[in-house]
């Protein structure tokens, strides 16, 4: 039975149809202490599969609430499914005192569960922090389906770092090039961003990332391919889309945006539950 956290009804609905499971119905009540509490009053299966996308710290706790709720229910086995997992990037210990908040919240989530399935976590070395089995799923092909059709296509990451997540979408469109941005900084403000290798002149780009999160990286990149490129589109697999991101992919003069339903955004045009429910089935 498929068990959805509040922010992650789209792919748990669209996961229930993939598995063919019953979609359990899910009860959220916040006290006026600000404590939470979810209920499953008709959950009955001996598998449940918690959906829950940790993009707020509340999110956190439902998920952990889901987890609790079901095993008290009867579930014999829990498998959570993490579409975005909030924390991620904070993967090390970037100052002396500072936590490694990727690993507490993993082991925190660890507790309730049997296993774990993410999708395309930041590091892939986050799965690591869990301390049970966690698959992480390669959900970028899926970004090529909502895509036009495209003229003489550049598929273009914004560092070096992200290139296999553009090279998977090329490969999922059919064609193309791929090329990465590179950086060079002329002073703390002042970053000049250019295409590594690809004239983009009279072409379709195509940027791939990972995570959009307050778009300032992504709306430059746009900015530096508009004179150029006939359309420039942007896909991610997380809108994370923090404060005002949409809106400088506007101002710079992006064509689309398509994100995946990790996060329920406007943008979140295509499904994950494909690729998940592959892992699950």
């Amino acid at each position: 039975m498929i068990v959805s956290a509040s922010g992650s009804q789209s792919l748990a609905s669209a996961l229930a149809t993939a598995l063919d499971e019953p979609l359990a119905e899910t009860a959220y009540e916040r006290f006026p202490d600000g404590e939470l509490q979810v209920a499953v009053p008709d959950f009955d299966a001996e598998r449940a599969i918690v959906v829950c996308s940790t993009a707020t710290s509340d999110a956190h706790i439902e998920a952990l609430q889901l987890q609790d709720a079901v095993r008290e229910a009867g579930a014999n086995e829990v498998v959570t499914v993490i579409p975005y997992m909030g924390y991620a990037r904070q993967d090390r210990a970037f100052e002396p005192g500072q936590p490694v908040s990727a690993r507490a919240v993993a082991r925190a989530l660890s507790t309730g569960t049997d296993r774990v399935v993410t999708v395309n976590p930041h590091e892939e070395s986050v799965g690591d922090f869990f301390d049970v089995p966690c698959a992480t799923v390669d959900a970028a092909g899926r970004l090529a389906d909502p895509l036009p059709e495209l003229d003489d296509p550049v598929f273009i990451a914004p560092d070096a770092g992200a290139i296999d997540l553009a090279e998977t979408v090329r490969d999922a469109y059919g064609s193309g090039e791929t090329d990465h941005f590179e950086k060079t900084r002329h002073s703390s403000t002042d970053v000049e961003l250019e295409p590594h290798t690809a004239d983009v002149t009279g072409r379709d780009a195509v940027l791939v990332d990972d995570i959009i999160a307050t778009g300032s990286t992504m709306a430059g990149a746009v900015s530096h391919l508009t004179d150029d490129a006939a359309q420039v589109f942007v896909t991610c697999v997380h809108p994370v889309f923090a404060g005002m991101a949409r809106t400088r992919l506007a101002r710079a003069g992006v064509a689309a945006v398509y994100g995946t339903d990790t996060i329920e955004r406007a943008e979140s045009v295509v499904s994950v539950a494909p690729a998940v429910a592959a892992v699950l089935d």
